[in-house]
């Protein structure tokens, strides 16, 4: 198994546990014993410096595996995208390599899609004001 295919997994798996409820159960029980210690410990800096250095070392971590499971399921959900755009018939292919236009461009095809919107919009609103006037008409 290659270094990539090793990560992968166990970053996979630690996704997956990191993310249950269990997980968030003990850290906050975690969080409540080191808060019980506290008197005994005298709140001293040591028994600070403990949740201190864990916590930091943890969200270190977990900033890696994070961006890791983003990245894959952003990529997974662009190849999905990517496929029902090109099935489409009709579809806009220029929009299979959005990821790579430059900014300028991205915003002529956003004001492109929200002018669509608003005609989709005011059609469906002249659809209603249609269907409610014929209502009217009935009940005369």
């Amino acid at each position: 198994m290659s270094a990539r295919n090793l990560f992968n997994t166990i970053a996979k798996k630690a996704a997956a546990a990191t993310g249950s409820p269990w997980t968030f159960l003990a850290a906050v029980s975690i969080v409540v014993l080191w808060g019980i210690s506290g008197p005994i410990f005298k709140f001293n800096d040591t028994w600070q410096l403990v949740i201190n250095t864990g916590t930091t070392i943890i969200t270190f971590l977990m900033v890696f595996l994070i961006q890791h499971t983003q990245n894959s399921d952003t990529a997974a959900m662009q190849i999905k995208l990517d496929e029902l755009i090109r099935a489409t018939a009709e579809a806009n292919n220029e929009l299979l390599d959005l990821e790579e236009l430059d900014e300028e461009r991205l915003e002529e095809i956003r004001a492109e899609y929200e002018r669509m919107a608003r005609e989709a919009g005011d059609a469906l609103t002249r659809v209603r004001s249609c269907r409610s006037e014929r209502r009217d008409d009935e009940a005369v």
